[in-house]
């Protein structure tokens, strides 16, 4: 399948609607451009409001041997089932911006097949350690990616018009600070930030990995880096975000894995990035450089850096207030108000 196109003279219908409201042009800034940018991508002068809904795949990492993280694998496990019990910080997210929500274990290596409200997905218990080998085989990576796409068109088949992906991962800051380096041709030390909460040791540990990862990868085709560098979880990401684009349905990209699997995405279908809408700036090392790689900018930067689809659960309700205010307000003609002089 192609990637959807958008529609770019309903945006110029959309932008001229825009200038007939009750304020000055340009008043309510970028509020005035996220209206118009769902205009585009619903094909409607007037958008409707938003239903999100907010996927977290899970997956584990073997380079968590290398002492990347300040915590130990077991957590992705463990977090996994707080995700189902409805108390980690996306669920209360979730249900503040009234999106659906579901939870995927694509490669968690401790067994939770029995959790209750976890969609078990698992392709296998894990990636390989990337600093030696290929994280996944070309089939693991593939069958991610499947995944990812199951879950997206399932969502949009359920009347989602909104897609958020959150990961859970412990160890995936690393893989994916391999991919954005790789994808961007940025440096560990630009890139590699603290993680989970890394200390000084722990964080110049990580950039030895990064660095040593990316030369073992030095000659490896652009197209095979997600399968060498990134994770399940990261791979289902990047099929759940092309799914979307194929079928014209926005997503809202989170903080650094996310666009890590942004990046990887773009390498498959370059047009996929015309869907995406940047969330927030991470605390994160190297996010605001993903970003610009993306050519996306940020509506918030609150310092962030959770992971889980947080910081794009959070700007769903100024989405909604943005596609609000251009639906509602009045124009200068209905009002009667006078227009500007001149």
């Amino acid at each position: 399948m192609s990637v959807a196109q958008v529609n770019i003279e309903i945006e110029q219908q959309a932008r001229a609607h825009q200038d007939s409201l009750t304020k000055p042009r340009g008043a309510l800034g970028r509020l005035e451009d996220v209206a118009c940018w769902f205009a585009a991508r619903q094909g409607k002068i007037n958008p409707t409001p938003l239903r999100p809904h907010i996927t977290v795949f899970a997956g584990d990492h073997g380079v968590c041997e290398e002492g990347v993280s300040a915590y130990p694998s077991v957590v992705t496990g463990e977090m996994v089932k707080n995700f189902a019990a409805g108390g980690a910080a996306i669920n209360v997210l979730a249900r503040q911006c009234g999106a659906s929500m579901s939870i995927v274990n694509v490669g968690v290596f401790t067994d939770i097949l029995d959790v209750l409200g976890v969609v078990q997905a698992q392709v296998s218990g894990g990636t390989a350690n990337l600093l030696y080998q290929a994280a996944m085989t070309k089939d693991e990576c593939q069958a991610a990616m499947d995944v990812g796409r199951s879950q997206a068109k399932e969502a949009v088949n359920k009347g989602a018009n909104l897609l958020i992906a959150g990961d859970m991962g412990i160890g995936n800051t690393t893989a994916s600070a391999c991919l954005i380096c790789k994808l961007t041709g940025a440096t560990p030390e630009a890139v590699v930030g603290i993680g989970t909460g890394v200390d000084r040791e722990g964080q110049q540990r990580k950039v030895a990995v990064v660095g040593k990862a990316l030369l073992r990868v030095e000659t490896i085709k652009q197209q095979e880096i997600l399968q060498q560098l990134g994770g399940l979880e990261i791979a289902a990401m990047v099929g759940f975000y092309l799914q979307a684009a194929e079928m014209g349905v926005p997503v809202v990209i989170d903080g650094f894995i996310a666009s890590a699997a942004a990046l990887a995405a773009r390498t498959i279908e370059p047009e996929a990035v015309h869907w995406m809408l940047a969330s927030h700036v991470s605390f994160e090392t190297g996010h605001a450089l993903a970003l610009d790689a993306l050519g996306l900018v940020a509506l918030v930067d609150f310092k962030m850096r959770l992971g889980e689809g947080s910081g794009a659960a959070l700007v769903v309700p100024l989405i909604n207030s943005a596609i609000a205010l251009h639906n509602e307000m009045a124009t200068f003609e209905s009002a009667q108000v006078s227009h500007k002089n001149g």
